[in-house]
């Protein structure tokens, strides 16, 4: 092409051409037409030219060649008739067969809007994602439990992360009663809604113990200040640069100088919130009081929280408080999950108890005789970051849960200033259900509440995706090389039932050990249901992908669970699981469920571990990681009740696996290798 240089003259070396246009040393190729000392001189046309025009035409055409399930189009509407059909004949089965199967998951979202951040793709906690929770949280209360209450707890704390994770719980009665009726006493995340810029104070704390305490019938005085401990922070200080100011200390991790700057700007000498020792202890249904109380005495006269940055109901000094003889210690014992348990009391009957105010005379004499022996749970109220939080002690019952919210609520109301209710969640109660929002790597995971029904399945899953869409949560993610995924996480389907003595996996323990067999001699299986990554360092990782101790744990407990009757096929025969069962199903898989380097992502760990847990005495989880896109869940959950199904109709439940030599129920052993097809 036609373009100019420049040439430079160089003793010795003669003319030296240097094509800029180019970026190289003029050679043969380079053909002179012109040489000028200017280059106005050296142009190849001159003159005069008339105006032209020229008209330019493209087009593309993109057409689909392959119809593959996606985000935005998971399903046709033939492949839904048909998957919907399934699901109501599986549902058929289960219940002609009294398997009591219930079924839950933990789909994942994304932001939509902000995609690209580090919290949406590799961070746990991020600084959007609460705002992101609270407010899908909020959607979820409306859409399925307009009388439920939420809980703003601890999550899970991992190896290498510096504090735990937040949980955001939404629970509420099955018989659809009231638990909390005024929303707006729900402190938001954002600060938006009636109490906008309101910031809760100590003052606020203070009052608000106080009306609880008095509409309990405890003393006023048994509310007690907590302070930070000063010798603790004064050392802090005193390690510090001698240049350098608390409130401003530059030291390099993050944490650590927010830590010490927050606790020197409230000051040493005010308190961080109020604690009140309580306890429950009198359910004869008597006028006198329910719940006891203790003015705690401490050798320094104050309570001085142990340092960090939890909730102080996490940092009271109990071992600073007078001893007490393990035989007369205060314990608080859970309920037996297999204690068959009667209706929940009503609200109306909750609030007419904590309701009415009585005469100061009758208060103090109440008060006085809710001083009764040792206590060591309390409720503790403190403002933080601008929100008044109330602690929740650890309680025996759901009664006397309900009770404690009832009161805070009438508490809250007459101080007008909302709450944020953490601490101890509700234990463990069938007449509840739960949906939790909690963060992990990247996404925001939701923990659906369980299900008995195909039909309810659909409704909830819908309904779900709905409320995160309208919170601008989406479900599909792009990887570095443009590829269309999901958003990954958990994504698995939990199976279980709703009380032990209904667990499938409890009555038929053969059950549970077929599944487990199934799947470790199937690899096929797990990598199907596998994401991006296998091994030992994945998200869902085999068995025999682990420790090699773990497999030879594992074929122990399968050794040591009850054989099925012989003679072939046996269906469900007992009406529920007896309580020799659930703690034989216990002892059995205890190796398993204790191991210190026990993965809990791993699908048969999970299935092993939780089938007798307290917290989860009847839940598997044989299906984790599925990375099907995210709203083919309801794929899930029909291949997740048909396995069982299939199982329930035989006591072997799996064929025999081509290299092992042993049945999959009458004996313990696990094979190591398997043909995967």
């Amino acid at each position: 092409d036609a373009h100019a240089w420049a040439e430079i003259y160089i003793p010795g070396a003669g003319w030296i051409g240097l094509d800029a246009t180019s970026g190289l040393l003029c050679g043969e190729g380079h053909l002179p037409l012109a040489a000028t000392p200017h280059y106005r001189s050296a142009a190849p046309v001159s003159g005069m030219v008339e105006p032209a025009t020229c008209t330019f035409d493209f087009s593309m055409r993109i057409d689909r060649i392959r119809e593959a399930p996606r985000v935005t189009q998971p399903f046709s509407d033939d492949a839904w008739d048909r998957l919907n059909a399934l699901g109501i004949k599986v549902d058929e089965d289960l219940a002609e067969q009294d398997v009591r199967l219930t079924m839950g998951g933990e789909p994942t979202f994304v932001s939509i809007d902000d995609f690209e951040a580090a919290e949406w793709n590799t961070a746990a906690v991020g600084p959007t994602k609460r705002v992101f929770a609270d407010t899908l949280i909020r959607r979820l209360r409306e859409r399925f439990a307009p009388g439920g209450f939420l809980h703003y707890g601890q999550g899970k704390w991992y190896p290498g992360e510096s504090l735990p994770r937040w949980s955001f719980a939404l629970y509420w009665r099955k018989d659809g009663k009231t638990i909390w009726s005024n929303p707006d006493l729900i402190a938001d995340e954002s600060g938006k809604g009636k109490y906008e810029g309101r910031k809760a104070l100590i003052a606020d704390a203070q009052k608000l113990a106080q009306e609880i305490a008095t509409r309990l019938g405890l003393p006023l005085d048994c509310a007690l200040p907590a302070y930070e401990d000063p010798a603790h922070w004064l050392i802090k200080e005193s390690d510090l640069p001698v240049n350098v100011d608390p409130s401003n200390s530059k030291l390099d991790n993050a944490e650590e100088r927010a830590r010490i700057m927050r606790v020197f700007e409230r000051g040493l000498t005010k308190p961080t919130g109020y604690v009140l020792p309580m306890q429950r202890w009198n359910t004869d249904g008597s006028k006198a009081p329910r719940w006891k109380s203790e003015r705690w005495e401490t050798r320094r006269g104050k309570i001085f929280l142990l340092p960090g940055d939890s909730p102080i109901g996490f940092r009271l000094p109990l071992s600073s408080l007078p001893h007490i003889p393990p035989d007369s210690y205060p314990y608080i014992t859970p309920q037996d999950p297999t204690e068959i348990r009667g209706p929940l009391p009503d609200p109306e009957e909750i609030l007419h108890s904590y309701g009415a105010t009585t005469s100061p005379a009758l208060a103090q004499q109440t008060a006085e005789a809710a001083i009764a022996g040792p206590v060591r749970t309390a409720l503790a109220i403190e403002p933080r970051d601008g929100i008044l939080c109330a602690f929740m002690p650890p309680v025996e019952r759901m009664e006397d849960y309900l009770e404690l919210l009832a009161v805070i609520e009438l508490a809250a109301e007459a101080a007008d200033c909302p709450v944020h209710i953490e601490g101890y969640s509700p234990p463990q109660d069938p007449r509840i259900d739960v949906i939790k929002v909690t963060p992990d790597p990247g996404v925001i995971e939701v923990n659906v509440h369980p299900v008995a029904s195909w039909r309810e399945a659909v409704e909830n899953t819908v309904a779900l995706y709905e409320e995160a869409r309208q919170t601008r949560l989406g479900t599909d993610k792009y990887l570095t090389d443009g590829r269309h995924t999901g958003t990954g996480g958990g994504n698995h389907v939990v199976l279980g039932g709703a009380t032990p003595m209904d667990s499938p996996f409890l009555r038929r323990p053969d059950l549970l050990k077929s599944l487990v067999l199934y799947w470790q001699r199937h690899p096929s299986l797990s990598y199907i249901f596998s994401g991006l990554f296998i091994g030992p360092t994945s998200q869902a990782p085999r068995i025999d992908e682990g420790r090699h101790d773990g497999l030879y744990e594992l074929e122990i407990a399968m050794g040591l669970v009850p054989h099925p009757e012989k003679g072939g096929h046996r269906r469900f025969g007992s009406s529920t699981a007896s309580s020799a069962t659930c703690w034989w199903m216990s002892r059995a898989t205890r190796i398993a469920r204790k191991s210190a380097s026990i993965n809990y992502s791993r699908p048969m760990a999970r299935q092993v571990a939780s089938a007798s847990s307290n917290s989860a005495p009847s839940k598997c989880r044989p299906m984790r990681a599925c990375r099907s896109p995210s709203n083919c869940c309801c794929v899930q959950s029909s291949l997740g009740s048909g396995a069982s199904r299939s199982k329930a109709n035989s006591c072997a439940g799996a064929p025999r696996c081509m290299t092992s030599s042993c049945c999959p129920i009458t004996s313990g052993r696990i094979s190591t290798a398997c043909s995967a097809t």
